[in-house]
């Protein structure tokens, strides 16, 4: 228990790296202060350019990533996975380094479920693909990923321990695009351009 305890605290200590402001103050800027004020890679694409916004995304996705990779490796099984991926994850959209604020998830949630459910994460990107070809909001095709997720891991041979971790996750996602929500109701939500 002790062990389960320390693994799910160190994941969530490690989510809570907040790698988007890290790249940012390396380039004297405060992402918080341009753009959307997220500190995910989405924003630094847009406010910093391609190759900050690539790194930022691949830095948030191993931040859920190898703590659940680490795990599998020492033969914990998917239920304490699904915890620790959790955690990971919920340190990075409730940072303690930030005050308990943070980005919206999605690439921390990506780093999870690639460990977690590989497959699944196909058919989400899928949905992710389809939507932004489409309409070209990168928010449209994460809010439609997470809340797809859930159902595929439903259908899927998986510890209801990773459902309810995915449920959560899916759930905080969607919750912190309300502001997307809002402007993709309203017509004002920024497109994605290449």
């Amino acid at each position: 228990m002790i062990t389960a305890l320390a693994w799910i605290l160190g994941a969530y200590l490690l989510g809570s790296i907040p790698t988007g402001l890290l790249l940012g103050k390396l380039y004297g800027i405060d992402v918080r202060k341009e753009g959307s004020g997220n500190i995910g890679a989405t924003n630094l694409y847009r406010t910093m350019g391609r190759k900050v916004g690539i790194i930022t995304l691949i830095g948030d996705c191993l931040k859920g990533l190898l703590p659940v990779l680490l795990a599998w490796q020492l033969g914990m099984g998917e239920p304490l996975q699904a915890w620790i991926g959790l955690a990971a994850f919920c340190g990075h959209v409730f940072s303690i380094f930030l005050l308990f604020k943070g980005g919206k998830g999605v690439a921390t949630a990506l780093g999870v479920y690639l460990a977690l459910a590989p497959l699944a994460v196909l058919a989400a990107l899928g949905v992710f693909i389809l939507l932004v070809a489409i309409w070209r909001y990168i928010s449209l095709g994460s809010i439609a990923a997470a809340a797809a997720m859930p159902l595929i891991i439903w259908f899927s041979p998986h510890s209801q321990e990773l459902l309810i971790a995915t449920a959560v996750i899916s759930a905080i996602v969607i919750i912190k695009h309300h502001a997307n929500i809002s402007r993709l109701v309203a017509g004002t939500e920024s497109k994605f351009k290449a």
